[in-house]
């Protein structure tokens, strides 16, 4: 009779030593004591990149930072109002 080729998937206290558990072992070895996850995704939301100027981003993180808030929740922001305002 042929011996099962999955492995005993070994006990772990957090999902980090089960990440760094699967960083140098193959998952297929423990698919079949994996539990099934059922989750949603949303693709409909789009993020676009455009290029900045060094020196504008530079002057923009300064801003960000003194206003404790994220270069790009600052330029969103910013965006936001220029295009509210010419509207």
């Amino acid at each position: 009779m042929a011996r099962s080729k999955s492995k005993h998937l070994p006990p772990t206290q957090s999902v980090r030593e089960l990440v760094d558990f699967f960083d140098t072992h193959d998952m297929g070895e423990y698919w079949d004591q994996m539990a099934e996850a059922n989750f949603d995704v949303d693709l409909k939301k789009k993020t676009h990149l455009i290029a900045i100027d060094e020196a504008v981003f530079g002057k923009l993180t300064e801003i960000a930072k003194s206003r404790r808030v994220s270069s790009k929740m600052l330029i969103d922001s910013w965006l936001k109002d220029k295009i509210r305002r010419a509207g």
